[in-house]
């Protein structure tokens, strides 16, 4: 049994260790408080330079208009409003920007009370309420502002070479309200600024009952010259926003261009190559179909033409303005005199549901928009867990229980490998008095006994590594259900059973305060004395992990022995801070583990002693 309790160690030396490594390394740091400082300067995105022709072609690579203004038009600007199942907020007509979104079905905190998430905000926030509305303070009223770093969506025209800036709108362009009252999936608004120049332009919005805005611009000209102008889409995210900074998790600019995926965080957009007019930039023409924007943990803003259509994605950084940009610019349109002309393009504002992102790949045909979604290097195996889960929980209507569910289904797939190291451990029992008869026959000749060990391994068909391969195929669907339960929305804020009531979250127990018996809060678990505040599932995870390891006698080697006695109370103390959910399926995996292996190697004559291991790993059992 050496070696069997030598694989068995092996392979959870290298389990705690991996998860050492990524615990210690890689673990999140608590987000920062919100700010309270007023923002006092702003500055405007406005209109990508002017595109080098003025007919036909992809509107040519040219900068922001990122000049500060000294006074935000949208400060007085009428809002038109924005209402649907999932979104409440305001359209300014100060640039026709969307700039003012809540998501509905998300609050902050787990408090019925909390506010509603606050994906988008104007550049001056101080007339936002504290609320949940998000609407302009009522007279006489005095709630704390919601002061937030801006971040919106604009669009506009760009001039081509003989055509006057001035003839062509921008983001702080005033338009008017031509049709609509407020935007809703049932009713669209148009907004219509007349250069007087001689064209018309109107950009009218369309909602779905979720999150895809869809923006047609148009310009009518009504003069007696062809006029040329470029459409673009910018979101502007003014400074670095708040991020959990962990290394599995992407938050900053995402983009798929033809196919090809691409994520910069907010670091590597600083570090950007410095392009002429444009400051540092990354600029990717699409051929045909593609989008580009902003993901955070769970929420995101991306701008995503027409499928088939060309366009040219940026992602950009403006030092002077501290202001992260992503940007879709499309070819330059020539009108002829009493003719128009239109672009259509979609916007995605709100959480990253799967069967929401899944459906809008579908229909409008956004390209491989599921992979907005954070699946990490293990996506082959996050993508199919994610959708059982989903699956199962659609059903059961439980998210604990459906990773529960989960773990049986993982655990049947993986079976026949069980099996295999089941039986050739219990072979190994069976081989035991002809391996002791080796040792007393070679003495301290640790070649020659290695050499007639491997000889009987090979004669009885026996591999003595089979032991270990369980508890080694464990660790990447161990790291890909991390990644599912620690990105993917689904999982914020799911209930269990009693006290867990984010499986997201790490089990809020406390040994400290008796699980809640005792008067007064259990400490932070990023203080120093919340290291020891175990929580429930982390000591029955502990007491799993220890049962487990009882289904073999402890080895005689005093150094194994140690490590042997040592690994469970480790692991509670290392796995017992990570998400409750991540806990719950490590708990799960090892009773099914203990059940199966108790079974099938009682079934090959050699049943564990669990109880006698037990009682002879007790100190009064210990000899004198």
């Amino acid at each position: 049994m050496e070696d069997n309790n030598r694989n068995l160690i092996l392979a959870m030396v290298l389990s705690m260790l991996v998860v050492l490594v990524w615990f210690t390394f890689f673990a999140p740091e608590p987000p920062p408080p919100a700010t309270e400082e007023a923002v006092t300067a702003q500055t405007e995105a406005g209109a990508p330079a002017t595109p080098a022709g003025s007919t036909g072609g992809t509107a040519a690579t040219g900068g922001a208009d990122l000049a500060p203004v000294s006074q935000d038009p949208s400060t007085s600007a009428q809002r038109v409003a924005v209402e649907s199942p999932s979104l409440e907020g305001s359209i300014s007509l100060a640039g026709g920007r969307i700039d003012d979104l809540l998501l509905t079905g998300y609050r902050e905190t787990l408090d019925e009370n909390s506010p509603f998430v606050r994906l988008l905000t104007p550049t001056d926030s101080s007339n936002l309420r504290a609320e949940n509305t998000g609407s302009p303070v009522a007279p006489g009223g005095d709630p704390e502002p919601v002061l937030q770093k801006p971040y919106y969506a604009v669009y506009g025209w760009s001039a081509a070479a003989g055509t006057d800036p001035g003839a062509v709108p921008n983001a702080s362009t005033v338009w008017e309200l031509e049709s609509g009252e407020s935007l809703t999936p049932d009713s669209a608004v148009t907004l219509r600024w007349d250069n007087g120049q001689g064209q018309i332009f109107r950009r009218s919005f369309a909602l779905d009952d979720k999150y895809l805005f869809t923006v047609t611009q148009s310009v009518e000209n009504t003069g007696d010259a062809a006029f040329a102008a470029a459409p673009y889409g910018i979101i502007a995210r003014h400074g670095e926003p708040d991020t959990q900074n962990f290394f599995v998790l992407h938050e900053g600019a995402v983009a798929m261009t033809d196919g090809e995926l691409m994520e910069a965080d907010y670091g590597d957009l600083t570090d950007l190559d410095q392009v002429a007019r444009e400051g540092r930039a990354d600029i990717i023409e699409v051929a045909e179909n593609g989008w580009v924007g902003f993901t955070d943990k769970y929420w995101m803003t991306t701008l995503a033409p027409a499928p088939g259509q060309p366009f040219t994605a940026v992602v950009k950084y403006a030092e002077g303005a501290d202001i992260y940009q992503a940007e879709t610019r499309f070819p330059t349109v020539t009108v002829s005199a009493g003719q128009s002309a239109s672009s259509q393009s979609y916007l995605f504002a709100g959480a990253k549901e799967w069967e929401a992102i899944r459906g809008y790949e579908e229909s409008p045909g956004i390209q491989r928009f599921v992979d907005s979604i954070d699946w990490g290097w293990f996506y082959f195996l996050t993508k199919p867990i994610f959708r059982v889960l989903h699956w199962l929980n659609a059903h059961i209507g439980n998210m604990g229980w459906s990773i529960i569910a989960l773990t049986f289904i993982l655990k049947a797939i993986v079976f026949p490998l069980a099996r295999k190291s089941y039986i050739s451990m219990a072979r190994m029992r069976e081989l035991q008095p002809q391996m002791e008869a080796i040792k007393e026959r070679v003495g301290d000749d640790r070649a020659k006994m290695q050499q007639e060990m491997m000889a009987l391994y090979k004669k009885e068909k026996v591999n003595p590594a089979a032991g270990c391969l369980p508890i080694l195929i464990q660790i990447p669907i161990f790291f890909s259900l991390y990644k599912v339960i620690f990105v993917t929305l689904e999982l914020r804020q799911a209930p269990w059973i009693g006290w867990i009531r984010d499986l997201s979250a790490p089990d809020p127990s406390s040994i400290l305060n008796l699980f809640g018996l005792l008067p007064y809060a259990a400490p932070a678990r990023d203080s120093l004395i919340g290291i020891i505040s175990l929580s429930i599932m982390a000591i029955i995870l502990g007491i799993s992990m220890w049962l487990q390891q009882k289904l073999n006698p402890a080895p005689t080697d005093p150094t194994q022995k140690m490590i042997f006695a040592w690994m469970p109370w480790v692991f509670m103390f290392m796995l017992g801070g990570f998400a409750s959910g991540l806990v719950l399926y490590w708990i799960t995996n090892n009773v099914i583990t203990i059940i199966q292996q108790y079974a099938i190697m009682s079934m090959h004559g050699s049943r564990p002693n669990l109880f006698g291991n037990i009682r002879d790993s007790m100190p009064s059992r210990k000899k004198k």
